[in-house]
């Protein structure tokens, strides 16, 4: 058990032992904040909880009533278990019922959809459902909607990333499992299926080129909700050979959603991935574009550095926890993207974010 007190309003950090969660965990003690630890593996989570002297819950994501008995009693529950396709439902479930505010760190469409449908009734309950609160999708969204607001006009949005240090096993297995849906866009405010790797094209970073493709990233989701900018892709940046070789999977995406074949794809994917070192973290970091236009042809640019996106991610997501924490009663519920929630400048206070080029 844990007790509750102004200073210390009571959390539970959910797949605590994750990769992300872990460091989320050392992070939030360092700053003098005491989640509750919880995740399915009881003796990780419990010894976990022993080496930084923090309160554990563990609970199982299949069992209603032990994920209702691990929220009980506490203000907002930070969910960083995935992939969130198959874990999201069941722990904002909980939440709504026990009267928790709901934050996690997706980057899935269907995850930000299914979310943005429960608005309606956790307004009703005063809570906040908030998705996407890591490197998916703040610095992003935050980018989204500061064009949004030098030009008010735009009519299509394109953001772009490139992320060093590679991605963390959760990550992988969550990209792996999404390829059967193929790419998404919008195009007049609606979710539209494409091809994998659908579109290429470049952005240039210090001087040099680098190759991207289109992925179904969660902005094309979210940006949306947080401009009103009805025609929007994301891209991702890749090595050529990378875009040849999703565009090759198109050919066998219908058997990728199969189950035996998605599973045997996760786990091989899961097997050859290494998350990257504290080293790894430090020494890369994240650049990310972002380009609105008119319909005229008006244009608005922007282009900004973060760290590596898993240290992105726990600043973004304490600094929103941090957020909650300290407004028992805020004045939006409801489904809120990142930039709604805490200001389209929220991601240029984080450390180690600085604006490359504006215009």
């Amino acid at each position: 058990m844990t007790s509750e007190t102004p200073e210390n309003p009571s959390w539970l950090l959910y797949g605590a032992n994750g990769y992300t969660g872990r460091l989320i965990a050392a992070a939030a003690t360092r700053e003098g904040l005491r989640p509750v630890l919880s995740g399915r593996n009881r003796s990780a989570i419990e010894e976990m909880g022993r080496e930084l002297n923090l309160p554990s819950k563990p609970a199982d994501l299949d069992s209603p009533a032990d994920l209702r008995a691990a929220v009980r009693g506490h203000r907002l529950v930070l969910h960083c278990a995935g992939p969130f396709a198959r874990t999201s439902a069941a722990m904002l479930d909980a939440c709504l019922a026990e009267g928790a505010h709901y934050a996690d760190i997706t980057g899935e469409i269907d995850v930000f959809a299914s979310c943005h449908a429960r608005s309606d009734e956790a307004s009703g309950r005063s809570l906040c459902v908030i998705p996407g609160s890591g490197f998916d999708v703040v610095p992003t969204d935050c980018v989204a909607a500061t064009l949004k607001s030098r030009l008010p006009a735009a009519t299509s949005l394109t953001l772009a990333f490139e992320a060093g240090g590679g991605p963390s096993v959760g990550t992988a297995r969550t990209g792996a499992a999404g390829l059967a849906k193929g790419g998404r866009v919008r195009r007049g405010g609606k979710l539209v299926t494409v091809p994998l790797a659908w579109k290429s094209r470049t952005f240039v970073r210090d001087g040099t080129p680098r190759s991207a493709m289109t992925i179904p990233w969660g902005d094309v989701y979210t940006a949306f909700v947080s401009t009103g900018i009805p025609d929007i892709e994301v891209y991702m940046c890749v090595p050529p050979r990378a875009i040849q070789n999703t565009r090759r999977l198109n050919l066998v995406r219908p058997l990728l959603g199969l189950g035996l074949f998605a599973r045997l794809l996760e786990r091989r994917v899961a097997a050859s991935v290494h998350p990257p070192s504290p080293e790894k973290r430090a020494s890369t970091n994240a650049r990310i574009w972002g380009e609105a236009v008119t319909a005229s042809g008006e244009r608005a640019l922007l282009e900004i550095e973060t760290p590596n996106g898993y240290d992105l991610t726990v600043t973004a997501a304490l600094g929103i926890v941090k957020r909650l924490l300290r407004e028992p009663r805020p004045t939006q519920t409801g489904f809120l993207t990142p930039s709604q929630l805490m200001g389209a400048s929220y991601v240029f206070g984080l450390p180690g974010v600085r604006e490359i080029q504006a215009s």
